[in-house]
């Protein structure tokens, strides 16, 4: 099992290229299963959570051939049946069901897994397939759904707001159901836009991706073409956090400021100098910086990946700051960990209070989930002394070449094996 170590108080300067999307590769890569022919994509990240779908993708029969961030799919689907061996580790294989179904009109797939960060039902996807048509039982850990898909009205308004899977899944669905879908209360994330720009450019007919109504005529056929994923705005939001915690200078290069406006501003607020140029935005913070109220909230709302990156970053803030969890209450985990650092923190009912400190101290501490795990590498390149992090196969799954693009900024940090 490896390790990350980090040798913390070193300002990050330099320049950084963001890859794409992790959450916009997984449901696309499973879109191009809905096709006759091949698709082509470009900017594919080399992440873990993608070498898992294209190996779900892979036993369903599926060709593929990849070189480098380029990758030709040959959706040639001679099965509909996703094991438990693969689907466990990584919740995104959950919209695989929409696809299977649309196209083979029947299929069976594991429950999902994927990080630990509280509850995340898998009621919507099932809710808006069933409105869609299809019959649906779970035993003994799998879903089985089956039947011809016909269009009809459906809302995907959960407890905690809108789910994007559950709005990937129902979109890929309904473009070869019969008749029209109207999804209301869709999720609106630019991966979901990003998503429905290339079933459009595959022959579909949606209309309304990142508004509050989609619509959907279903269509019979749908043909490859070639795609360029979008940049990814957590991997971008991480190395502007970095930038700002170690109160360093960068380049952030190949992101959509656009996608990150409300954590911007945020940052912005708290003191980060911030300058928005073509592909990307330049990040400097000279002196300590300001505390936050703020809480999350689906898209174009503070995004809950990046609420433990802003948590370390306001560990170190001059005064008091207030964060409400409201997508996934339970995602406070990592608070422990930084605790062993040194950072004073008080846990509420969804949610927590932060007093700022002056200095965090490097400890050995552990990784639950991505998110947690990046957060856990911001304190240790801010902390003073040594921080070693275990677990940190949970960053593979979504930070591509994370110690190597660190590294670049002037970040004192190793990877080893224990």
């Amino acid at each position: 099992m490896d390790q990350i170590i980090i040798e913390g108080g070193y300002p990050l300067r330099g320049e950084v290229n963001i890859s794409g999307a992790k959450n916009s590769a997984l449901p696309i890569l499973a879109a191009a299963l809905l096709a006759e022919s091949k698709s082509r994509f470009k900017n594919i990240p080399k992440v873990k959570d993608v070498t898992t779908m294209l190996k779900i993708i892979s036993s369903l029969g599926a060709e593929i051939i990849q070189k480098d961030d380029t990758l030709e799919l040959n959706p040639v689907v001679h099965k509909s049946f996703a094991s438990y061996e693969f689907v466990s580790t990584m919740r995104a294989s959950i919209c695989l069901l929409g696809p299977l179904l649309a196209k083979k009109r029947e299929t069976k797939i594991s429950l999902p897994g994927g990080c630990a960060i509280g509850p995340r039902p898998i009621d919507l996807h099932l809710k808006g397939l069933q409105k869609l048509g299809a019959k649906i039982k779970i035993e003994k850990g799998y879903i089985s759904a089956r039947g011809e898909l016909r269009g009809n009205n459906i809302d995907l308004k959960g407890p905690f707001g809108s789910s994007v899977l559950a709005t990937a899944n129902i979109m890929m669905a309904a473009c070869l159901a019969k008749g029209k879908t109207t999804i209301f209360h869709p999720a609106r994330e630019p991966e979901l836009i990003d998503l429905a720009n290339f079933l459009n450019k595959m022959g579909a007919d949606i209309k309304g991706a990142g508004g509050r109504k989609i619509e959907i005529e279903g269509v019979k056929r749908l043909e490859g073409k070639e795609h360029t994923i979008i940049p990814d705005r957590i991997e971008a939001a991480s190395y502007v956090i970095a930038t700002a915690i170690t109160h360093g200078e960068a380049e952030i290069k190949r992101a959509d400021p656009k996608h990150l406006s409300f954590p911007l501003k945020k940052l912005r607020q708290a003191g980060v100098q911030i300058a928005l140029k073509p592909g990307g935005l330049i990040v400097r913070a000279n002196e300590r910086l300001r505390p936050l109220h703020f809480i999350t909230a689906p898209y174009p709302g503070f995004p809950t990946d990046i609420q433990p990156l802003m948590s370390v970053l306001l560990c170190l803030t001059e005064g008091k700051s207030v964060i409400k969890e409201d997508i996934y209450p339970n995602r406070f985990v990592y608070t422990g960990e930084l605790q062993r650092m040194g950072a004073d923190i008080i846990p509420r009912e969804a949610g927590i209070i932060i007093r700022g400190v002056n200095v965090l101290k490097g400890a050995k501490v552990m990784v639950s989930d991505i998110r947690a795990g990046a957060a856990l590498i911001l304190a240790g390149l801010a902390a003073e002394g040594e921080t070693i992090i275990s677990r940190v196969y949970h960053m593979d799954r979504g930070y591509e070449d994370l110690v190597k693009k660190l590294s670049g900024l002037g970040a004192r940090i190793r990877r080893e094996r224990t």
